[in-house]
Parts: structure tokens; C-alpha cells; sequence
């Protein structure tokens, strides 16, 4: 499903009149046109609104649809903007943003993965950089954890559109957390038995003792939380989109 399926971007419009569009085969904003029950006022709000949608789709400009999606619907945006979105996961000594501090960061963009690591390369600098470009943010639960953490941390306001796919899971029947919904899908990991105590365990015998061994497992295990949030992505797009949309194809 793309952007260009959706019509409860435009102001006045919800899940109801949407899908009102869609059963009299109003299915694309290419085919808009008036339907039984749907007044002149919304009519003229999802013209206006269709307009400037494809001037923003031309400029890229994801932040204008994002805002006007709850986030269990943000999942629209993917199918747009994939090409250009960063999947993201930090680690951390706890879970306190003030108290705690961030160990280990992982981009994925592109098919490539970069790791960033305290006392190393993980600087404000890098993470602006890394951030710097993406259309699109993808987390899981990065809303409330990933991105406060990462803004205290290093001083920064990170704006970039996100999509934190644990809303749109739980649309699609997905609950708990990311190790129990890869399980569920059949995403497998080669870094078994870590989680996030464990990741925990491992910085500080690297930090403390240097065991550089210790530090290798938790970069394996920060990079395939992040390449596996590529594969989820893709998955519940998937599923949301045959069970919103697939109907009306």
C-alpha cells in the first residue's frame, strides 16, 4: 500500500469515509471523485489535500504525511519511503535516559549496517551524520526509549519522520517484544541468547576488564536487532497491507 491509497491524510476524513471511497473503487487519489454520503466540504478537503500531496511526495517530504497518521498507520509511509529510511537500535547500561548511558548505536540503510561505540566513534557528530538524509526513521519502540535516549545523551532534537513498528505489529496481532515477534514471524538470529540484560552484562565486562570478546558479541547483537528491524518492516507492511487493502486490489 502507498501513500497515494490513503485518503485519512486529508483533513476531515477517517477510517470510516475512507473506506467508504474504497468499496465505490475510489482506490488511488488519480481516481478521486464524489461517492454517495460523502458531503461537498470533505469532498473539497481531500481535492485541496490531494494536490499538495503529490508536490510533497515530488519534494519527498515524508514529515508531511507522518503527521497526519496516528502511529499504527504510519506503516503507509513505507512503501514511499523505504528506499531512503534508516532503521535504528541502541543499547544501553540501563533504562534510565538521565542516570544510564548509551554503549553501542547500529544504523541500517542501504543493505549497509554501521555500529557506533562509547569511548570510540559514538560522538554527536557521528549520530547526526548517520541520521542526516533519512526520509524515514524505523524503530522498535524508539518513540519512547531509542530516540529520548539518544536526544538527552547527545544533546540533540531528532525530527526525522519514525516510524517505531511496534504500533503498526500490534495492528497486525504482534505483542510483546522484538525477540518474541521475530520468533513469531520466523526471523532467526545467529547471536542466540542475548537480550537486553545480557547486553548489559557484556558492556561492563568490556568496559571493565577489556574484553574485547565481550564487546564483538554485543556489536553482533546490535547490528542484527537493527538488520532484523528491515525484515520485520517488511513483513508487517506486508500483512497490514493485505488485511487493510488487499480487499479493495
Amino acid at each position: 500500500m502507498r501513500v497515494e491509497n490513503s485518503f485519512i491524510l486529508a483533513e476531515g476524513v477517517g477510517e470510516l469515509t475512507e473506506q467508504r471511497l474504497w468499496d465505490h473503487g475510489v482506490t488511488h487519489w488519480d481516481e478521486f471523485c464524489s461517492v454517495p454520503g460523502i458531503g461537498e466540504s470533505t469532498c473539497a478537503s481531500v481535492e485541496s489535500f490531494i494536490d499538495r500531496g503529490y508536490d510533497e511526495l515530488d519534494a519527498g517530504n515524508a514529515r508531511f504525511f507522518a503527521e497526519r497518521l496516528p502511529s499504527a498507520e504510519r506503516w503507509r509511509l513505507y512503501e514511499n519511503f523505504r528506499s531512503d529510511a534508516c532503521f535504528f537500535d541502541i543499547e544501553t547500561t540501563g533504562l534510565s535516559k538521565h542516570r544510564d548511558v548509551v554503549t553501542t548505536v547500529s544504523f541500517h540503510r542501504d543493505g549497509e549496517t554501521t555500529t557506533l561505540v562509547r569511548d570510540d566513534d559514538l560522538t554527536r557528530e557521528r549520530v547526526r551524520e548517520e541520521l542526516a538524509g533519512a526520509s524515514l526513521l524505523v524503530s522498535f519502540n524508539g518513540a519512547r526509549f531509542d530516540v529520548p535516549f539518544l536526544e538527552t545523551a547527545f544533546d540533540l532534537s531528532i525530527d526525522t519522520p519514525h516510524l517505531d513498528l511496534m504500533y503498526p505489529c500490534r495492528s497486525a496481532g504482534l505483542t510483546g517484544g522484538l525477540k518474541r515477534i521475530e520468533r513469531e514471524v520466523g526471523i532467526g538470529r545467529e547471536e542466540e541468547g542475548v537480550d537486553g540484560l545480557e547486553a548489559v552484562r557484556l558492556w561492563k565486562t568490556y568496559d571493565r576488564y577489556g574484553d574485547e570478546s565481550a564487546l564483538e558479541r554485543l556489536v553482533r547483537y546490535n547490528r542484527e536487532d537493527t538488520e532484523n528491524l528491515a525484515t520485520l518492516a517488511d513483513h508487517v507492511a506486508d500483512e497490514l497491507d493485505r488485511d487493510v487493502f488487499g480487499p479493495y486490489r
